[in-house]
């Protein structure tokens, strides 16, 4: 049966403030290689490609000629692994959902809209989190990182998901919270709901988005208009 709507969101800093956790992990594994650590609100302007973008990112943004060095693939491997290990049993320690939100996908639900996450987290990690949170059963489908080939700002990822759940491109809405995610959904052909303050170091007024939400408050005014 061909869904009546389908909604896509982003993850981390959409559905779920998870930039404290995140922090916790990145700082474990910079302390152990010997780099410098950052604070939650650095880790927001970090996160969005998975964790060896950000620990990339984070390592070039602080220390460039160290990060020349770390030129040795098993020694990036060792990292980004530390770091799902670590953040993968501190997932929810002091992560908390985005205001509004359990109310909006129990709305969701009533109005028989179709809802999956398509994320840069790892597909294990995202699912987890979800569970551990208490909103994975709101969703048919959990697309992470790793699900297939591509992720965002692929266009594919989001398009991919939106064919297994058997819906129709032309009636997808894509919530997310920074520019992987709304230029994913722009070239997909998709409304994008632009959550502001998202874990991104662009300005809101950067970013392209039909629609800018500061949380999941009221929102479902703003979806009643393409059902």
């Amino acid at each position: 049966m061909t869904q009546l709507y389908t909604i896509l969101f982003d993850l981390d800093g959409t559905l779920v403030d998870t930039a404290p956790d995140l922090m916790h992990a990145h700082n474990h594994v910079m302390k152990k290689f010997g780099y410098p650590t950052k604070s939650t609100e650095e880790i927001r302007n970090l996160v969005g490609q998975g964790a060896g973008a950000m620990l990339g990112r984070s390592i070039w943004g602080q220390a460039k000629k160290e990060f020349s060095k770390v030129h040795d693939e098993k020694i990036k491997k060792e990292m980004v692994k530390d770091f799902v290990d670590f953040y993968g049993k501190n997932i929810v320690n002091e992560s908390t959902l985005i205001n509004g939100v359990k109310e909006f996908l129990i709305w969701c639900k009533e109005k028989k809209i179709s809802m999956a996450v398509c994320t840069n987290k790892q597909e294990h990690l995202a699912i987890d989190l979800l569970k551990k949170i208490g909103i994975y059963d709101f969703f048919e489908y959990v697309a992470g990182h790793n699900t297939f080939e591509y992720c965002k700002p692929d266009p594919r990822h989001l398009t991919s998901v939106v064919e297994i759940l058997n819906g129709d491109i032309k009636k997808t809405l894509m919530i997310g919270d920074s520019e992987t995610d709304a230029n994913a959904a722009k070239n997909a052909g998709m409304p994008v709901i632009l959550l502001e303050d998202g874990y991104t170091e662009k300005n809101t007024t950067e970013i392209y988005h039909n629609h800018i939400v500061k949380d999941f408050i009221g929102i479902e005014k703003i979806v009643l208009k393409y059902l």
